[in-house]
């Protein structure tokens, strides 16, 4: 019997209500790493809670990314935050001084963790921000050993943009068998996201099934999901018919026909939402929530974190958000998808170069 106890949220603004209410029943410490701190309504709402909390002796801590929260950095709200005692840094600012170091401006902070006196959290692919409000994405709320994992996954991070040395992130060894909290960061042998997902994409013997909002990924990941599904794997993918951002959905097209000719199957989400969430469940033996897409930027270059399970109870959980997902998703047909404008072919084809930053 598992001691961990959780609950999904399937919509951003379900999941900002549940994270505030947790917030606001804070008594010691509450830590906040969040790729986008907007400066709208749900932000402000974020921080009169803090504000509260704050003058009740609660310790809180924020790291925001200096990209993603760029209208957080250097704002009156940060000064008032700070001037009350709330402690605020930002992750990997970008400054005249690293031009040159033109790669490091890609490398993000794009977790999302809430930790709460150290024994709640949540996690997933919802930030900050009145435009996700109501988008499908998937947040999850957490008790249990895992909590002390993430924990200690923020505290790293603390240390870390304290000292200036963004990417030295080391893997956090937990007590429970069933979840755990796995960290990505750019160096090669600390992506453990990465490596993880490809390793249980080589192992599948019956099923994958990934949810994305940006599909773009690394040679060795998109050759494994291949070869899985050459080999009999039923392999399926779940998009957004369309996403906040119109690039990636190019580039996410440029690999639908070798995917559709290898077996893979393509859904692509509808009823008029945005699809956010980032999921994957393999055989009903693994399961993954959290922050990291399928691509290059969230696999190789970006600080993310997921929640790794291998609880049968919460991976049933997942696989039924993604079978009643592609109920309202339309499956891309390769002869369809052959007869696409040639316009977008052409766009395709010119981007192809920069998919390594996608």
């Amino acid at each position: 019997m598992s001691d961990t106890t959780w609950q999904f949220y399937l919509r951003s603004a379900d999941a900002w209500d549940i994270m505030l209410a947790d917030c606001a029943a804070a008594h010691a410490t509450i830590d906040i790493e969040q790729y986008i701190f907007g400066m709208g309504e749900i932000g402000a709402r974020f921080f009169d809670v803090l504000k509260r909390k704050n003058r009740e002796g609660v310790k809180i801590r924020i790291i925001g990314d200096a990209v993603g929260s760029f209208d957080f950095l250097n704002s009156a709200t940060e000064r008032s935050l700070m001037a009350l005692g709330v402690e605020i840094k930002f992750f990997n600012p970008i400054q005249q001084w690293r031009i040159r170091n033109f790669s490091s401006w890609f490398r993000r902070d794009h977790r999302k963790i809430l930790v709460v006196d150290g024994n709640v959290a949540h996690t997933g692919g919802v930030g900050l921000d009145d435009r996700m409000k109501d988008w499908r994405d998937t947040n999850v709320r957490i008790t249990g050993p895992v909590v002390a994992e993430m924990q200690e996954a923020f505290n790293q991070a603390w240390i870390a943009v304290s000292r200036h040395k963004f990417f030295k992130f080391k893997p956090v060894f937990g007590v429970s068998e069933d979840f755990s909290f796995l960290v990505n960061s750019p160096r090669f042998r600390r992506r453990y996201i990465y490596h993880d997902l490809r390793r249980t994409i080589r192992k599948a013997k019956k099923y994958i099934y990934l949810t994305t909002p940006y599909f773009v990924p690394s040679v060795k990941i998109f050759r494994s999901l291949t070869k899985a599904a050459r080999r009999g794997v039923d392999v399926r993918i779940l998009l957004p018919a369309r996403s906040d951002v119109h690039i990636a959905d190019i580039a996410a097209g440029s690999y639908f026909l070798l995917a559709l000719r290898a077996g893979i199957k393509i859904y692509r989400y509808g009823g008029g939402r945005i699809l956010h969430a980032k999921t994957g469940i393999i055989d009903d033996i693994w399961g993954s929530v959290g922050s990291a897409n399928v691509d290059n930027l969230s696999l190789l270059l970006n600080l993310e974190g997921n929640i790794k399970s291998l609880d049968q109870d919460f991976i049933a959980e997942l696989k039924r958000q993604f079978l009643d997902d592609i109920a309202n998703a339309r499956i891309v047909d390769k002869e369809n998808w052959i007869r696409r404008p040639l316009l977008l072919k052409f766009f395709e084809v010119i981007i192809w170069p920069i998919h390594n930053i996608l």
